[in-house]
């Protein structure tokens, strides 16, 4: 597995991407979270550098034993773990299964189980992804990722992911384990016994994960902390970052 460790600091803090996988979807936070932190990226398993096809059964527990693998490449020994949507639940699953290596937990956009909400946008995309190939299925991906203002303000760039992302693709095969994966995750029944202190952080406008779903994940977790933000959809990080590493780094290094 290809891993970066960069910045300054004691403690290191692991960036668990979402469905996309790149490690570059936390580029907003990296500047910020270097000058108090040594920050362990990497793209995950069957995407970006490290593209390979991923086994059948492949789960979010498969990942978080990926994050442990990269961990324990680099030297790391205890992480902090900063996950966006499915990289969240991996954050979820290492606090279960590997409390000892883990510090504090910042949960965007997550679930314990995923709304029934969330399965419709994903049935949706599939269709998209099987019906007109993965061009199409990265043309619309930004409509569930951001705002339209957003969208409207920022049209250049958003054409240039397009291409980007079309051009990389993970594969069909692999992306629809991924979106398996998360459709199979369920930590309810555990929540009680992830101890680490935790943000749980959502937007009250995502299109794609409903805030209630990071209300009751907050709920469940005994020492957790829920902010919700009035607006920045899906990837809020990217769309409000000054807000957004104000609020993180003031929760990771309180």
């Amino acid at each position: 597995m290809n891993y970066e460790l960069t910045g300054a600091g004691e403690e290191v803090i692991v960036l668990s991407a979402g469905l996309g996988g790149a490690a570059a979807f936390w580029a907003p936070q990296r500047a910020a979270l270097e000058q108090h932190f040594r920050v362990l990226a990497f793209d995950q398993r069957g995407t970006g550098r490290n593209a390979e096809a991923l086994p059948e059964g492949y789960t979010i527990g498969h990942m978080a034993d990926d994050v442990v693998e990269v961990m324990d490449a680099a030297g790391v020994t205890r992480a902090h773990v900063l996950g966006h949507a499915l990289g969240g639940l991996v954050g979820l699953d290492l606090g279960r299964r590997y409390p000892e290596r883990i510090g504090k937990l910042v949960l965007v956009n997550a679930w314990a189980r995923v709304e029934r909400h969330s399965e419709r946008c994903f049935e949706i995309r599939i269709g998209i992804l099987n019906s007109q190939g993965p061009a199409a299925y990265v043309a619309a991906q930004p409509l569930f990722l951001h705002t339209a203002p957003y969208m409207s303000a920022h049209h250049e760039k958003i054409n240039a992911e397009v291409a980007h992302g079309t051009a990389h693709f993970q594969g069909a095969g692999n992306l629809l384990k991924r979106i398996g994966a998360l459709r199979a995750f369920d930590a309810r029944a555990d929540l009680a016994r992830i101890t680490a202190p935790t943000l749980v952080a959502a937007s009250r406008d995502d299109l794609l994960v409903p805030w209630t779903a990071s209300e009751i994940l907050a709920a469940g977790l005994p020492q957790a902390e829920l902010w919700i933000t009035p607006e920045g959809g899906h990837a809020f990080s990217v769309e409000q970052p000054e807000a957004f590493n104000a609020k993180l780094l003031g929760f990771l290094t309180a």
